[in-house]
């Protein structure tokens, strides 16, 4: 039981530290060096997080959906906010 809500708080913060990057990523162009350099940058803390959580790396996956559903939500939240100040 203690392991499986290590693994989904994992999860969840690998989703909520992905959320700022992807929220920067929006203001670069696609493929541009600080485009790559947001998208990796919250992998070696998650990377930390379950080497110290002592987690196996099966559940690597898991994390990098949580890591990329992070980024898409950020980016949704940045073109939201980038919307609704352009229509004021």
């Amino acid at each position: 039981m203690q392991g499986t809500i290590l693994v989904v708080g994992l999860i969840i913060l690998s989703f909520i530290i992905s959320i700022p990057c992807g929220y920067l990523r929006q203001n670069y162009a696609k493929y541009s060096f600080m485009w790559f350099f947001l998208i990796h940058l919250p992998i070696p803390f998650i990377v930390l997080l379950r080497l110290k959580a002592d987690i196996s790396w099966h559940f690597i996956p898991l994390t990098l959906g949580g890591s990329v559903a992070g980024q898409i939500i950020g980016g949704i939240i940045n073109r939201r906010s980038q919307q609704n100040g352009k229509t004021r």
